[in-house]
């Protein structure tokens, strides 16, 4: 199996449950990473990183080459989370020499976790959580060979995936130098009623999105088909069963709900196919600026040290660093969401969703970079799977002077994850705190 190959069809997703098919190592071999900046040194005991929960795949960067496990699927289900520890043991023997520290997302409950944290106890060595969008781009970087701590911009962009301050996070802006990592901006949250039913079910954030534009008394009518549309109301004015997500994979999904494209998957990624293909076969409109807008919010607290990264806000003096104090920018995808529910037709609607799409998240980067002086731009995460969003930003952010890195031969998204929490715990050990 294809380390970085996922069930989904070819035809590109946006979810958590990301797809690829690419050229890169079956597990088990050893993909060789360029060498560029400071490499990883020749001789040093290895990294093993344990990914996360979707399209789980172990890694241990070694020498310069990164080994894949099995891409074991999804870790809901026995049999999956059975093999995880298997993967592990023969991922070591093959190197034949213990690590020097795991590697393992944030989130306390995955399987994944687990595993890594009674791992390292078992060796006796250090266990590091990686925030997840960090690891997106981590592992971006790794792949181009970029093991110096310079700082990039990274847009990471997917389904989900745990933020440091607790939150569900999927549209990030981030800073990203090394072991650190600063979040400059994401995207307006969307309320998930249900919570993760409406993962599934997209009609139920399109339905929160019309509840809070005013426009609440359409839902029934619109979504006379799904049982519990008239009861809906009660959830909407409820916080506590809306939690609320920066993701842009749920983005994609609001917008095929309100297009009428898709109100309940059966397949993973099903909305946000859809909506791809429709676009692909429409003519790409003109972008209406007032669809989108950045909105600056006062930089919160950093929390505490810890590898965990921050919010925006006054950074260090040292040369790997920005100078000055950044707020916090917030792109806000509503006006074009809202929109779209007076679009009567759809494939038009899609097209404009995807073409909009990629000229607000260019503008975002634009303000970053601004405000950062960073001139290269790292694009990761499961949404890079839709191959419209991806060739717009490529081209369009190429286009305007930056270095646009991207995934080449792995998975911009979850099957490629481990690589990228290596990365950063390479950096961890560097510093002299770990």
């Amino acid at each position: 199996m294809n380390v970085a190959t996922d069930r989904a069809p070819p035809a590109a997703g946006t979810g958590a449950n990301d797809s690829s098919t690419p050229a890169g190592a079956l597990h088990g071999e050893a993909l060789a990473l360029p060498s560029i900046g400071a490499p990883v040194r020749a001789g040093t005991r290895p990294i093993l990183a344990l990914g996360a929960w979707f399209k789980h795949a172990a890694c241990v960067l070694e020498d310069g080459h990164a080994r894949f496990g099995p891409n074991l699927g999804d870790l809901d289900n026995a049999d999956a989370c059975r093999g995880v520890e298997p993967a592990v043991a023969a991922l070591l023997a093959a190197s034949g020499r213990p690590p020097r520290a795991v590697a393992h997302d944030l989130h306390p409950d995955f399987h994944s976790t687990r595993v890594a944290l009674a791992t390292a106890a078992r060796l006796g060595v250090p266990a590091f959580g990686v925030q997840h969008h960090h690891a997106h781009a981590g592992a971006v970087l790794a792949e181009h060979g970029r093991f110096d701590a310079r700082p990039v911009l990274a847009l990471a962009l997917d389904g989900v995936g745990l933020g440091s301050d607790g939150g569900a996070w999927g549209g990030e802006l981030l800073w990203v130098a090394g072991a650190e990592f600063v979040r400059l901006g994401h995207l307006r949250p969307l309320p998930l009623p249900g919570g993760d039913r409406a993962a599934r079910e997209p009609w139920r954030i399109a339905a929160a999105l019309l509840h809070a534009g005013g426009r609440g008394a359409e839902i029934a009518r619109r979504f006379a088909r799904q049982p519990a549309a008239t009861q809906l109301a009660q959830v909407l004015t409820r916080p506590a069963l809306c939690p609320p997500t920066t993701s842009l994979g749920r983005h994609f999904d609001a917008a095929a709900g309100l297009l009428g494209i898709c109100e309940v998957m059966g397949t993973e990624a099903e909305a946000a196919i859809a909506l791809e293909a429709l676009a692909a076969r429409s003519p790409v409109p003109a972008v209406a600026r007032g669809d989108w807008r950045i909105l600056a919010h006062p930089a919160a607290p950093a929390p505490a040290a810890g590898g965990a990264g921050r919010s925006a806000g006054r950074f260090d003096t040292a040369a790997s660093s920005p100078p000055g104090t950044l707020p916090l920018l917030e792109l806000d995808l509503h006006p074009l969401l809202l929109g779209l529910a007076d679009e009567a037709d759809a494939a038009r609607g899609a097209a404009r969703f995807q073409a909009t799409v990629a000229a607000a998240l260019v503008d975002w980067v634009e303000h970053a970079r601004i405000a950062s002086g960073c001139d290269t731009v790292v694009l990761c995460g499961g949404c890079l799977h839709n191959r419209l969003l991806s060739a717009a930003l490529r081209s369009t952010l190429g286009a305007r002077g930056l270095t646009v890195l991207g995934a080449q031969r792995l998975s911009p998204g979850d099957a490629s994850l481990a690589l990228g929490q290596a990365w950063v715990a390479h950096h961890r050990l560097a510093t002299p705190e770990s």
